[in-house]
């Protein structure tokens, strides 16, 4: 399985250096991130919402070494917000953080994370929004639950992330299938061990169907975070099957991957979120996009066969 390879290869610095160093690279990666800057996402932002899409916006970048970086991150987030008051958008555009940009891994970092993910959240609350704290590998998820938990005391609509490939998900699903929870399903995009995760493709999708079920069946509101047709159709007989209405859910698929499906679901009257990611350090959130799915590293590739 290439998966594993490439999740190796983007914890490696030689070859961050030889994939950044290519020029075909920015071609390609400007299919999954659209811009650097607030000011290059803007009429992305502007143009999906238009098209009765939703957003959900992740500044990328997780090599945090330093308590001033992780205060730029924080910083980036909240200059996200102000830009979404200003278009007016905050009921349409919600923000997806990992808490390893808030310094989570640093010493003191659970209680850093929190104080710098705080006001964040504080600030997408004040314009009718919210943010939901993505999952990374399985030794953070404890810090990240108990973040979760604290934020939800006061900003009851902070979503999270669970993972289906993890042993622990069905009961972390079932604690947080809750009134008034916000999860996000996705399979899991981290090289985890044989003794913590599913390795085969096949009963990774049994699990998310388990788990979509368990979240399906709560009081809660799932997000379907797939590209799969196969799980997307399971998680709408699902929803009929609970008696769920097409609020009471939604889909959450990446930006340039499957856009015309983007579109086909909104179109039928289902809530339809695209994951939109920017930044200047997207090195480890594109390998992850080609670890995920073979057709976006078959994409790459060819893009450096024609270009090269």
């Amino acid at each position: 399985m290439l998966g594993p390879v490439i999740l190796a290869a983007s914890r490696s610095d030689r070859m961050r250096r030889l994939i950044s160093a290519a020029p075909v690279t920015k071609q390609v990666v400007d299919r999954f991130i659209p811009g650097e800057s607030v000011d290059d996402v803007v009429p992305i932002i502007e143009e999906l919402t238009g098209r009765g899409l939703e957003l959900t916006m992740d500044v990328v970048g997780e090599d945090i070494t330093t308590p001033e970086q992780a205060g730029a991150a924080r910083d980036a987030y909240l200059a996200l917000v102000d830009r979404l008051r200003d278009l007016g958008l905050g009921e349409r555009v919600e923000m997806s953080v990992k808490l390893s940009m808030f310094g989570q891994a640093l010493p003191g970092g659970h209680e850093l994370a929190l104080a710098n993910v705080r006001p964040v959240v504080e600030a997408a609350a004040a314009i009718g929004t919210t943010v939901t704290l993505d999952a990374e590998d399985h030794t953070t998820l404890d810090s990240m639950f108990a973040i979760h938990e604290e934020l939800r005391k006061d900003f009851p609509q902070t979503g999270c992330v669970i993972q289906a490939y993890l042993f622990r998900t069905e009961a972390d699903a079932r604690r947080l299938a809750a009134a008034g929870s916000r999860v996000r399903l996705v399979k899991g995009a981290y090289k985890e061990p044989a003794e913590v995760a599913y390795q085969q493709k096949h009963e990774i999708d049994k699990a998310y169907v388990r788990v979509l079920r368990i979240l399906m069946e709560g009081e809660g509101y799932p997000m379907v975070g797939s590209h799969d047709p196969r799980l997307i159709s399971i998680a709408q007989e699902l929803a009929r099957q609970t008696g769920r209405k097409p609020d009471e859910y939604e889909f959450q698929m990446l930006y340039g991957i499957r856009s015309d499906e983007h579109l086909r679901l909104a179109a039928e009257g289902h809530r339809m979120r695209v994951y939109t990611a920017y930044g200047t350090d997207w090195y480890g959130y594109f390998m992850r996009r080609l670890a995920e799915k073979p057709a976006n590293l078959r994409f790459f590739v060819r893009s450096m066969v024609s270009r090269g």
